[in-house]
Formats: structure tokens, C-alpha cells, sequence
């Protein structure tokens, strides 16, 4: 209440000094427009803004009789409303951990320090799955708490460890139960800015429940208008994950050997063809959000999938032009931010990528685009980072 009242002593300053004329509400396209005396140029802010909504909690008139109603803040109030149900219903299709699956979870332990999470049929299996020597087993601990280990027989060093998971995975893999084999080595470790235990192939990392990172770069421009707009890919219809659904303007696993910048620039390059030179100057890091999730597997498994996506903002020139260039995407196009709110609707019949609509959704908070006043803004806050930020 107290900001609100700020906001509208603010305004009613601004008012009597002529710095500002305030439009009342009506079409999406009104504003509330600042004029040079207030600092800058004209400009003007969309009357969908925090800002706007702030003022519109009274009636308020200045001197050509200008008045913004409680009618118009009542109905953007609502919108709001819906837009965080729609937000909601999204960041939780990534955070699916069943009760009944989640009391089979056991924690996967190495030198100590939990570094995974498996279901108790997945750490059987990996038990019963070594070609020779047992790599994995199941321990007790002191409060008779079941949990998986690697055997000595995997080893000490990260080469030993890495080679030895390798081969349980490699044998999973001509069984058919771990599938999509990239060749791309992530690490394990207790989180991301610790050294790696061993390193794991990319398609068994839900097979250890470890925390998988990757980087999501939402790419903007602003068009001839001035209105912010996010460029979008269609993923093509040969992936082996979420064929044919649209997801951010470039995405990627964080693998092994790389800085987090130097896999932006190189999966920048390689999904959009979007140079060092145009990436270096329109980048900007913008957080983290993560999730956790159990995935049924055709071979009647559940593992978890755990990950950290970091964000970044890439303000790309207006008239620039992504291109396809290693065939992982078949199109780009534009979406406002009205049809970015639109994809969130559950009966939405284009989705995107399940997580990429976390990215979506912490940019759209960050633009401000949804007032704190609406019930459910701050679930939504805390459960873009409903799995561990490790």
C-alpha cells in the first residue's frame, strides 16, 4: 500500500510541474508519456507496465483533465490474474515429482556429497548393469537411509571414475534403455563451481539424477515501432527430444571444457548464425532459473531430470536475420510480447519446449510486464527455481 501511495504522489508531483500527461486507459496502445524536462526524450511506457498499473489504483486528473480510471486498472488487474495462472501452470509442468515416485528417490553419493537423485529401480539397475566388476552399489548409512555409491572397483582419479561409469552406460545403451547418444561429455560435480568427480555421456545424465546445466538465450529486437519483440525457432522434426516444437533463439547443454560465455558464442553461431562480433555486443547475462522432474522412460523407468539454465538477453539489430545453419531448427520468426503471453495458456495449440517457457516467463517478470500486486507473483518468482541452484 505504501508504494502504491509513493507511485501517486509521484505522478501527482510530476502533474503540477508539467512533466508528464497521463492517457486514460483504453486500447493497449495508450501510454504514459514523459517529456524532456523529466530527464529524457520523448518516450514512453506501455500501459501494461508496472508503472502504469502503480498509477491506475485511483482517479487522478491533471490540468487538460486527462484522468486514468479505476474501470481500466480493474481490467488489466485481471489480466494479470490470468496471465500468472497461465505462468504457473507452466513452471510446474517442469517440476513434476509424484509422492509415490519421489519415496522411491534415493541419493546418489560420491566421497561423501550428494551429487544425484535416482529412483530405487534405476539404482538396481545400474548395480546389476556392469560389464565386469561392480561399478555401483547400495549402502546404508548410520540412520539406515539407503543410498548409491560407486564401488572401488570404479576408482579414484576423474579418468578412472569416468571410464568405469562409461561402461555401465555403454551397456545400458545396446539394451536400448538409455537412448539419443550424443557423444558429449558433461561434468559431475557437487555443483557447478566445483571441480568434477568424473564426467558422464550427456544421455545417461537423468540415469544419476545429476544436475545437468545449459545455457537459453532469448533474442530481442526492437522493431520499427519500438516495440520489444523475442525471436523464436522451430525445432526440427528429426530431434530425438520435442521434435517440431518451437523453443528460444538459441539453446544448449553446458558441456565439458567450456566457459559459459564461450558456449553462448559457439551455440550463437552454430543455430543462428549470429557472429562473435553481433553476440559480444548485444549480450547481457540475465540469472538463472531451475527445475526437477521425473521422466518415464519406455522401459517402465522413472529417472529425474535436474537442471540449471542460465539466461542471457541478446539485443540483436532490427534488421538482423538468424540463419539455419547445423539443421537443428527448421524456421525463425517474431513473437511480441502478447504472444508470449498467449503460448502460456494451457489449451495453446503451438507450446513450446516445456522448459524454454521458464526463460519466457523470468524475462517477461524482469520487463515487468506483470505487477507484484497480482496473487501468485511470487510463487511464480520462487518456483522458477524450484530445483537446487548449485
Amino acid at each position: 500500500m505504501k508504494l502504491r501511495l509513493a507511485n501517486v504522489c509521484l505522478i501527482s508531483v510530476l502533474i503540477r510541474q508539467q512533466r508528464c500527461s497521463v492517457h486514460a486507459f483504453g486500447s493497449r496502445n495508450e501510454v504514459i508519456r514523459f517529456n524532456s524536462n523529466f530527464g529524457a526524450s520523448q518516450s514512453s511506457v506501455r500501459n501494461n507496465s508496472l508503472f502504469s498499473r502503480s498509477v491506475g489504483l485511483g482517479k487522478m486528473a491533471n490540468s487538460q483533465g486527462y484522468e486514468i480510471s479505476r474501470k481500466g486498472y480493474a481490467r488489466f488487474k485481471e489480466m494479470d490474474r490470468k496471465r500468472v495462472e497461465d505462468m504457473l501452470y507452466r513452471v510446474r509442468e517442469c517440476n513434476k515429482l509424484p509422492p509415490p515416485i519421489k519415496r522411491t528417490i534415493v541419493d546418489f553419493v560420491v566421497d561423501g556429497q550428494m551429487v544425484g537423485k535416482v529412483t530405487r529401480p534405476v539404482a538396481d539397475l545400474l548395480c546389476n548393469s556392469s560389464p565386469s566388476s561392480p561399478i555401483f552399489r547400495i549402502d546404508q548409512t548410520d540412520d539406515d537411509t539407503s543410498i548409491l555409491t560407486l564401488t572401488q572397483s570404479a576408482g579414484t582419479t576423474v579418468q578412472e571414475r569416468t571410464d568405469s561409469v562409461m561402461s555401465v552406460m555403454k551397456k545400458l545403451q545396446e539394451k536400448g534403455i538409455v537412448t539419443g547418444w550424443r557423444d558429449e561429455l558433461y561434468p559431475l560435480s557437487v555443483g557447478f563451481y566445483n571441480d568434477p568427480l568424473f564426467f558422464v555421456e550427456r544421455a545417461a545424465a537423468p540415469f544419476l539424477g545429476m544436475i545437468q546445466y545449459g545455457v537459453h538465450i532469448n533474442g530481442l529486437v526492437t522493431s520499427k515501432d519500438g516495440e520489444e519483440k523475442m525471436w523464436i525457432a522451430r525445432r526440427s522434426a528429426n530431434k530425438s527430444l520435442y521434435p517440431g516444437m518451437t523453443d528460444q533463439l538459441v539453446a544448449g547443454g553446458q558441456p565439458a571444457g567450456l566457459s559459459l560465455m564461450e558456449n553462448v558464442l559457439k551455440e550463437c553461431e552454430e543455430e543462428a548464425g549470429i557472429s562473435n562480433e553481433i553476440a559480444m555486443k548485444g549480450l547481457k547475462a540475465a540469472g538463472a532459473v531451475s527445475y526437477e522432474y521425473v521422466q518415464h522412460t519406455a522401459h517402465e523407468l522413472d529417472v529425474v531430470t535436474r537442471a540449471v539454465l542460465f539466461n542471457f538477453d541478446l539485443y540483436l539489430p532490427h534488421d538482423f536475420e538468424p540463419t539455419i545453419v547445423d539443421g537443428e531448427v527448421e524456421e525463425f520468426f517474431q513473437w511480441s510480447v502478447e504472444q508470449q503471453f498467449a503460448s502460456l495458456a494451457k489449451d495453446f495449440n503451438d507450446p513450446m519446449k516445456p522448459n524454454c517457457y521458464l526463460c519466457v516467463i523470468d524475462y517477461l517478470l524482469r520487463k515487468g510486464e506483470i505487477s507484484p500486486d497480482t496473487p501468485g507473483y511470487l510463487d511464480v518468482l520462487r518456483e522458477l527455481r524450484s530445483g537446487d541452484c548449485l
